[in-house]
């Protein structure tokens, strides 16, 4: 499991959380922010992230009122919890002022969202206060809530408490297989079946607006059991830039749902999932980072029962600075599997 030190020398000047999404003027680098730059080509200007121009674009129709029409469709058919996640936090930062730094959401899934209509988010300004404003958002689909959300934002103050978990220590990102690159190495095989050859040639099919390393590939493709923790380095494709934090945050809370609830099925691979569904997610932010930089997603389950299961994570710059924790429950209904995976 995680190594449950605390580590209270990160920085001299403590985490900073801010989250400019007004994206005109850029947050003042501290040394902490200099040190999360990666060492490969950062990505060109041009090539801007489809989460920004489009994933996470919202269209405002009146004063807290916002629609959503681009959606990133899975496998499931169902819309991403984690895109509808991203917009109502967009939708709620709209509505706060500049130095006003989105901290920590919760929100609930009640219904499963419909990818063929576009989602309306209504926004409540629940409160105004001197160092922290809250906001309701409730995503709308057929005329009811399709996810219930609450996000406060907080006014930056300084304090002198400051602390965190080390961060696992782990190849880095260059030496470690994309997704994809892992997919068409499978492909490969000579002795790969039909049926494993039809999904993975499915997987590649399906584009994702983010690009995850596996860092023990088979734990994260469920080739063996294996204990409720796995390990990814992931970022968003394409540039979305610095100074921009708010407009970060919400990418990071589109990504903190990808791949997260599986974890609790990582024990038993002699079952698969008949149906999964998020109820909840939570979200709690730390410090600056950038979602188009390798970041290492730490998840763990520490419960499972009920046909529910309990994940839990952690986002770490590269660094060693931990950017955001999340937590989310869901549906899990099993079957066992009627033959070994062919990989």
């Amino acid at each position: 499991m995680a190594d449950r030190k605390a580590n209270t020398g990160s920085s001299s000047e403590g985490p900073t959380n801010n989250c400019d999404y007004t994206g005109g003027t850029e947050s003042p680098k501290s040394p902490e922010d200099e040190s999360s730059e990666r060492p490969e080509a950062q990505y060109s200007q041009d090539l801007k992230s489809v989460l920004v121009t489009s994933v996470l674009n919202l269209e405002k129709l009146d004063v807290d009122l916002y629609r959503g029409t681009h959606h990133w469709v899975p496998r499931t058919q169902r819309l991403f919890g984690g895109q509808i996640v991203g917009q109502a936090l967009v939708s709620a930062a709209e509505s706060v002022s500049d130095n006003l730094f989105a901290h920590s959401l919760h929100c609930y899934f009640v219904r499963a969202g419909d990818p063929k209509v576009p989602v309306l988010y209504q926004v409540d300004r629940i409160r105004d206060g001197r160092s922290f404003t809250v906001r309701s958002v409730r995503a709308i689909q057929h005329g009811h809530p399709i996810l219930i959300c609450q996000a406060s934002f907080h006014m930056q103050q300084p304090s002198p408490l400051q602390h965190q978990f080390t961060m696992p220590e782990v190849p880095q990102p260059e030496d470690l297989l994309t997704v994809e690159e892992l997919i068409h190495l499978y492909l490969s095989k000579p002795d790969l079946a039909e049926k494993s050859k039809q999904g993975l040639n499915k997987l590649l099919a399906n584009e994702v607006p983010i690009e995850i390393k596996p860092v023990h590939p088979p734990h994260f493709y469920r080739l063996a059991g294996a204990e409720p923790r796995k390990l990814f380095w992931v970022r968003a494709r394409g540039y979305i830039g610095e100074g921009n934090m708010k407009l970060h945050c919400c990418v990071a809370a589109y990504v903190s749902d990808f791949a997260f609830l599986g974890t609790a099925l990582l024990p038993y691979p002699n079952y698969k999932a008949e149906f999964s569904a998020s109820l909840d997610h939570a979200m709690w932010f730390h410090s600056t980072f950038r979602s188009d930089e390798w970041m290492l997603y730490e998840c763990e389950s520490p419960w499972a029962g009920g046909s529910r299961g309990l994940v839990q994570g952690r986002l770490w710059r590269r660094d060693g600075v931990l950017a955001a924790s999340c937590s989310q429950e869901g549906v899990l209904r099993v079957t066992p599997v009627t033959e070994p995976s062919k990989l």
